[in-house]
């Protein structure tokens, strides 16, 4: 027969919920830092066409 699950503490609850929204905190200030190096022209370990190179192609 089946039995209902036992409920989850709020404590638990929350601590998830702080993970999750930490993990994506992390990947935003990531993604504004590679932003940020690409308009300054810092960025080394990222590849993009340039704007120059599209331009003579056409």
């Amino acid at each position: 027969m089946a039995v209902p699950k036992k409920k989850t503490s709020k404590s638990k609850r929350d601590k998830r919920k702080a993970t999750w929204k930490h993990k994506a905190a992390v990947e935003a200030q990531k993604a504004l830092s590679l932003g940020k190096s690409i308009l300054t022209g810092r960025a080394k370990s990222f590849v993009y066409p340039s704007t120059e190179e599209e331009e003579e192609e056409s």
